[in-house]
C-alpha cells in the first residue's frame, strides 16, 4: 500500500456530473490520483468510467464539478487543455501511423526542424533512442514501420510520445487487452518504471486480475456512481466483482 501521508494529489476530480439526454452517465463522483499511483477504473460497459475520464482528457465537458491538478483549480475544456497540464491519453487504438517507424511516431505533428527549416531525423532519432532506452531497454526495432512491431512494442512507442512530450498524468485504455502473457509482462514492467519516475496513471480495465496486479488501488462505477475506492491489496477479486456487479461495498473488519 502507499503511504500518501502529505501528499498533493496530481489529479483531484470532485464530485463530477454529466448527463447525456437526461440520463446521468456520470453522478457526484469523486475520485483521486497520486505521483507515482496507477488507479484502476472498472464498471461494466455503460457504469460512467470512460464518460469521467473524458471529462480529465477534454473530450467532454462536465456539467458540473471541480478538477484540481496538484492542488490548482483546472479548466478542462478541450484535449489542448489536458495536454496543458500535462494529461496525456493513451487509448486501446493508440492512434499511430503503421507506415512510419518509432521516431516519425514519436514526433509526428511536432518534428524537430534544423537552424534551416528541415526536418532533422538524426536528432529525431537520438531522442527517440534516449526515451526508448528509459522505458524500455529491450526496445531495438527502431527503424522498423510501427505496423511490424507486436502489441507491447507498439505500446510502448505511444507510451513514450506521451512522456516525451512531459505528460505527468497517463490515461489508459484496457492497455494489456489483446496482448499475449509475454507482452503484457512487458506493459507491466512500463508502467513500473512510469511509477517509479512519477507519474500517475488511471487505467481503464476490464478485467479484475489486471487491476489487481497493476494498480495500486481500484475505483469501482456501477450505473454512472461511484461504488468506492479500494487499496487493490486489501481486497480479493471477488471483493471487487461484488463490487462491480452488485454495487456492494467490502465488507470492513472492525478494528
Amino acid at each position: 500500500m502507499m503511504d500518501r501521508t502529505g501528499q498533493t494529489p496530481l489529479v483531484e476530480m470532485r464530485d463530477i456530473c454529466i448527463s447525456f439526454g437526461g440520463i446521468h452517465a456520470v453522478d457526484h463522483v469523486s475520485v483521486d490520483l497520486y505521483p507515482g499511483e496507477v488507479v484502476g477504473l472498472l464498471g461494466h460497459n455503460g457504469a460512467g468510467k470512460s464518460t469521467l475520464i473524458k471529462i480529465l482528457s477534454g473530450a467532454y465537458k462536465m456539467d458540473s464539478g471541480e478538477i484540481y491538478i496538484r492542488g490548482e483549480r483546472a479548466h478542462i475544456g478541450s484535449p489542448r487543455d489536458a495536454r496543458k497540464h500535462n494529461i496525456e491519453t493513451i487509448y486501446q487504438t493508440l492512434a499511430l501511423a503503421d507506415n512510419l517507424d518509432a521516431a516519425g511516431n514519436l514526433f509526428l505533428g511536432r518534428e524537430i526542424v534544423n537552424k534551416l527549416g528541415f526536418v532533422d531525423d538524426a536528432k529525431m532519432e537520438a531522442e527517440t533512442r534516449k526515451i526508448m532506452h528509459r522505458l524500455n531497454p529491450n526496445f531495438k526495432k527502431l527503424k522498423d514501420p510501427v505496423s511490424a512491431l507486436s502489441g507491447g512494442q507498439r505500446q510502448s512507442v505511444a507510451i513514450a510520445r506521451a512522456v516525451y512530450f512531459d505528460a505527468k498524468i497517463l490515461i489508459m485504455d484496457e492497455p494489456t487487452a489483446a496482448l499475449g502473457p509475454q507482452e503484457t509482462a512487458m506493459v507491466a514492467e512500463l508502467i513500473d518504471e512510469l511509477k517509479r519516475q512519477g507519474l500517475g496513471i488511471f487505467l481503464i480495465d476490464h478485467d479484475v486480475h489486471q487491476v489487481k496486479a497493476l494498480c495500486d488501488r481500484a475505483s469501482v462505477m456501477k450505473n454512472g456512481k461511484l461504488v468506492g475506492t479500494v487499496d487493490v491489496d486489501d481486497v480479493t477479486t471477488d471483493d471487487i466483482l461484488a463490487m462491480i456487479i452488485a454495487g456492494k461495498q467490502p465488507h470492513k473488519e472492525s478494528a
